[in-house]
């Protein structure tokens, strides 16, 4: 009788206990208590656009034989990207070791022992356990760590996605980055013969009286010297370009080979304001979202430390040693037993756990907040940088067209005209024409990164 009184009011304590903590069992849900992550639930669900820019097959995107070649290189041997793939095995390991918490343990611990009174001959005894534990899940502590492992595989695939994006951009970069310095520094080497040549020209025209001083012949010699010192600062930066392709490529430093274009050729992209539902399709965007959901279950797992456990142990085996007498053969024994474990007092730590794990989440809500945000501004910039740079390159063509009429005519004035011009104006529209052209390459390549940065920036990279 009294036995079941005892269990009537553990089951008593366990209904009220389950009415008290039904939130524990409530999967994660995306908060929209903001007009942002509102906007960001409403779209998550919608079928996805593969029409859309961010959707597009990075093959589809970058289309040039060499760059394809060295991409293909960087997602097969990059570092990164493998230690970010190892990242989804660990986790997709975690998760198998949460599911298979719902099963009981079992374990065997056979041991024998030898004893020996009043100088009796030696009496041996052993025993050959075998004990079973299985903890029921009543308060949600295995299925809320089984969910948060669920959410840290779908963090991991979407981090080791991220990676795989920004190694595509990286590449991408640093080929065009290539191919616009060895065009400045091709320009800027062709520019120094041809200065080079002004200063023969200047000494020509002082030893022949033409109106041209010591001065002008020093000063276009301190012009040709400030283009070679210029060149030795190109190859520099090439080097190091070059370098930065072999690490994408985990290669040992080498010369790479690019086309001479520095324009990225691209579908059509300029459109008024970003849809949510690009922003939502990128990888770091849903990385955040997981890291929050990881956080939500953290958090209920605190909670469900408040709750009693419950266990059920098995014991049973064979052995020979009965109480304090030693009997052959041996016999089976089994034992079958119950705990139910609340905590009462736990010097504080249960409720630290809650209060930081709530904190936790709240902080994994704000970066996720955070995170579409600065996605939002990213892919601003991106479209913004390309529709300028577009703007900017028209102008700088004219500019361009009209600094080499200058030159060709200061030249022809220094030659023919005696003294209707200096050599500071030839000077001036040498260095005017080679900055411009410099500035033209500059241009073209802040446009291709606008492309790459908006490509990676909608999600780009499948």
């Amino acid at each position: 009788m009294k036995l079941i009184n005892i269990s009537r009011l553990l089951l008593g304590v366990v209904a009220v206990a389950m009415m008290s903590s039904c939130h524990i069992y409530k999967k994660y849900e995306t908060p929209t208590d903001t007009a942002l992550t509102k906007a960001y639930v409403e779209v998550r669900e919608q079928p996805v656009d593969s029409a859309a820019f961010g959707n597009l097959l990075w093959e589809d995107v970058f289309t040039d034989p060499l760059l394809v070649n060295l991409i293909n290189k960087a997602l097969t041997n990059n570092t990164n990207l493998r230690n970010a793939q190892l990242n989804v095995e660990v986790a997709q390991a975690n998760l198998k070791g949460a599911r298979l918490a719902y099963l009981p343990s079992l374990a065997l611990a056979p041991n024998g022992a030898g004893a020996s009174f009043a100088g009796s001959d030696l009496s041996w005894s052993y025993t050959i356990p075998a004990q079973m534990s299985w903890e029921i899940d009543i308060f949600g502590k295995l299925l809320n760590g089984k969910r948060g492992a669920q959410a840290a595989l779908l963090k991991s695939e979407a981090y080791a996605q991220a990676v795989r994006s920004q190694i595509i951009s990286a590449v991408a970069t640093t080929y065009y980055s290539i191919a616009a310095v060895r065009n400045q520094l091709n320009l800027s080497r062709e520019t120094s013969e041809i200065w080079k040549q002004t200063v023969q020209t200047m000494r020509d025209l002082k030893e022949g009286g033409k109106g041209v001083t010591e001065a002008a012949v020093v000063q276009s010699n301190a012009n040709y010297y400030s283009i070679l010192a210029s060149i030795t600062d190109l190859e520099v930066s090439l080097d190091e370009l070059n370098n930065t392709m072999s690490l994408l490529l985990n290669t040992l430093p080498q010369e790479w080979a690019v086309s001479d274009r520095v324009d990225l050729d691209v579908p059509q992209i300029l459109r008024a304001g970003v849809p949510m539902a690009e922003l939502a399709a990128r990888p770091d965007v849903r990385a955040a979202e997981q890291s929050l959901a990881s956080a939500y279950y953290a958090t209920n797992s605190a909670r469900a430390a408040f709750y009693p456990g419950l266990t059920i142990t098995a014991n049973g085996g064979f052995t020979n040693l009965l109480g304090s007498m030693v009997k052959n053969p041996g016999e089976w024994f089994y034992q079958l037993a119950g705990s139910l474990v609340a905590p009462i007092f736990s010097r504080g730590q249960n409720i630290a756990r809650l209060k930081a794990s709530k904190a936790q989440q709240q902080q994994a809500l704000n970066n996720f907040e955070y995170t579409l945000l600065s996605a939002s501004a990213e892919v601003s910039d991106a479209l913004t940088v390309y529709e300028k740079s577009l703007e900017k390159s028209a102008l700088l063509n004219d500019q361009v067209a009209n600094l080499e009429k200058s030159v060709s005519y200061t030249n022809d004035l220094l030659l023919y005209s005696n003294g209707q011009t200096s050599y500071l104006e030839v000077l001036t529209a040498q260095q005017g024409l080679l900055a411009a052209q410099i500035s033209q390459i500059n241009t073209e390549l802040a446009r291709a990164r606008s492309v790459i940065n908006l490509y990676q920036a909608l999600g780009g990279g499948r």
